[in-house]
């Protein structure tokens, strides 16, 4: 699933092999997925795009933004794109189909769900499209300490950091993925509740949340995602279904995994003490003594 490491990759891959490139012909919805969308009508998507050239390919949280001219074509979070040199190499299963000029072609497809959005510039009013083009990245200048502790409101203390790291878009492009390792690296359990953290905790979080993101972005992404040319990315998760049932590389504990929240989250019961339950036992300890 496309996280701010993918997105920024996939940017990356982008602009190097497709930027300049003219489109010759678009097809949309040549497999009907159930849940794959689409801006208006996929079978306008050939007039709307064709004879446009690409131009810089963003990352938007978890999308990726490219130019073409005066419209946009935007890859949403379960959208896997892949780039062929010859386009007669491209699979004919697929949810979106773009050709160039060259003979080589971009093909996408969705896994679970996902958006492939072609519009004109300014007409998106999509509000995880605008919070992502809105909201500071958490690699940016503007995303410093103060603006991070100000996404912890009274109405999440009781919400789990899980719920506020991967939740409502406070942070665009941080998922259910990337918090795996985030947290790990933090020493906080996913089910550790936003009020049992000391304030060092916090900006523990804040400055791991930077500096694994960065090492993530460095390697090309996580190897349990793949980028333009079908590769798995170099960043070895910690905490993934690539690990679980692994012992953990810093005490020996085996990966454990659970449901929480819609999704799996990934720990080591060892180094990830959920605070609440950390607490309980000190107060039993301090009675006993």
């Amino acid at each position: 699933m496309l996280e701010i490491p993918e997105s920024t990759t996939l940017a990356r891959q982008l602009n190097e092999t497709v930027q300049g490139k003219v489109i010759k012909y678009v097809e949309a919805n040549k497999s009907p997925h159930k849940f794959a969308w689409y801006f208006g009508d996929p079978g306008e998507y050939d007039t709307l795009l064709g004879g446009k050239k690409l131009g810089l390919a963003i990352a938007r949280g978890g999308m990726v933004e490219v130019q073409a001219e005066d419209c946009r074509i935007l890859f949403g979070d379960g959208v896997a794109l892949k780039y062929f040199d010859d386009a007669n190499k491209a699979p004919n299963k697929n949810q979106l189909y773009i050709e160039f000029t060259d003979g080589t072609a971009l093909i996408a497809t969705i896994q679970m769900y996902g958006g492939l959005w072609a519009y004109k510039e300014g007409q998106n009013d999509n509000p995880y499209y605008i919070g992502s083009c809105e909201k500071p990245s958490p690699l940016s200048d503007e995303f410093t300490y103060e603006y991070f502790r100000a996404l912890y409101t009274e109405a999440l203390e009781k919400k789990s950091v899980k719920a506020f790291l991967a939740t409502e878009q406070r942070i665009p492009g941080i998922g259910n993925g990337v918090i795996q390792d985030l947290l790990y690296q933090a020493g906080i359990h996913p089910k550790s509740k936003m009020n049992t953290l000391t304030e060092t905790d916090i900006e523990k979080l804040y400055h791991t949340t930077r500096k694994v993101l960065t090492e993530m972005i460095e390697s090309g992404g996580r190897d349990t995602e793949k980028d333009l040319f079908g590769n798995p990315g170099g960043y070895i998760t910690y905490m993934s279904k690539n690990s679980y049932g692994e012992p953990c590389i810093k005490c020996g504990y085996q990966i454990r995994k659970e449901n929480f929240l819609g999704g799996t989250i990934y720990f080591c019961e060892h180094c990830q003490k959920d605070n609440l339950i950390k607490k309980q036992y000190e107060k039993q300890y301090e009675k006993a003594i």
